[in-house]
């Protein structure tokens, strides 16, 4: 099916596009009601104090249909991507030529973190694009100052961000140019190879590590600071009912939430361009 293009992205996307289109409808349909849960949590609990049940009626409807789609859309995933990695590795052994057992090996698993990408990332990026929109709007709603604050806490943490852009693909690039030579370390059943093969693995995986935990801290305290500045904002200058208060807090850390996965798909492509680059 994939003939002679490149296997990428990009191909499987057209090649299975209607599919996968299908699984990312279901995903924004999931992540729509999703995202309406801590509003109307918000709206059942000013509603139970008014003794009015109309709210606690409609958070039950969304939650009973957030549970059908979340269910159809898992057992479809599951059988659409299967089909796709069997492609996938079917397409990149027939053009392996004379490449040795141990790179097959290791760009069998690398093509199947493509899939994976296409699977687990993209619509967990889609997830967080919808849920940082709605939480921007419904922030807004309550008082512009709310969601300025989140917009300016996105903008740092996508600045440390791209930062660290190039050492994760230099890092990346080690660590599977290693892993293309594990069945053939193997193969030598020597303890002193296979001992320095899989401390070269450590280090690149440490230095991964390390890198991810600095960054991410770094993000994670602009992050914490924005929903403390959300809270004292929101409790000191603005009237608001107990409801008010807790949508305003759920979407602050639905921001929070959301935002986080934007550098985690940003460093999960930087690996997939330089497998996509290794694997042709």
């Amino acid at each position: 099916m994939l003939k002679d293009e490149p296997i990428s992205v990009k191909t499987l996307l057209k090649k299975f596009v209607r599919p996968i289109g299908l699984t990312w409808v279901l995903t924004l349909c999931e992540t729509a009601l999703m995202a309406l849960i801590p509003l109307f949590i918000g709206f059942a609990i000013d509603g139970l104090l008014n003794d009015n049940t109309d709210s606690l009626l409609q958070l039950s409807l969304i939650l009973g249909g957030l549970t059908i789609i979340s269910v159809v859309r898992r057992i479809y995933d599951t059988r659409v991507y299967g089909t796709i990695r069997v492609e996938t590795g079917k397409t990149l052994v027939s053009r392996a030529g004379n490449t040795s057992v141990s790179v097959i090996n290791a760009r069998l698993g690398m093509s199947h973190e493509l899939v994976s990408f296409l699977e687990h990332e993209v619509p967990e990026l889609m997830t967080s694009t919808v849920q940082l929109v709605v939480s921007i709007i419904v922030l807004f709603s309550f008082h512009p100052t709310l969601s300025y604050a989140a917009l300016g806490a996105a903008i740092l943490m996508l600045g440390l961000y791209s930062l660290s852009h190039g050492r994760f693909f230099r890092l990346n690039a080690n660590y599977n140019q290693q892993s293309e030579k594990q069945v053939s370390v193997l193969e030598t059943r020597s303890p002193e190879n296979i001992l320095s093969h899989l401390n070269l693995l450590r280090r690149s995986e440490i230095k991964i590590s390390d890198t991810e935990a600095y960054v991410y801290g770094a993000i994670f305290i602009v992050m914490l600071s924005f929903i403390i500045f959300n809270l004292w904002f929101s409790a000191s200058n603005i009237e608001t009912t107990v409801g008010t208060i807790f949508s305003i807090i759920s979407y602050s850390w639905e921001f929070v939430e959301s935002a986080l996965v934007l550098p985690t798909t940003l460093q999960g492509w930087s690996r997939l361009s330089e497998i996509t680059k290794r694997i042709n």
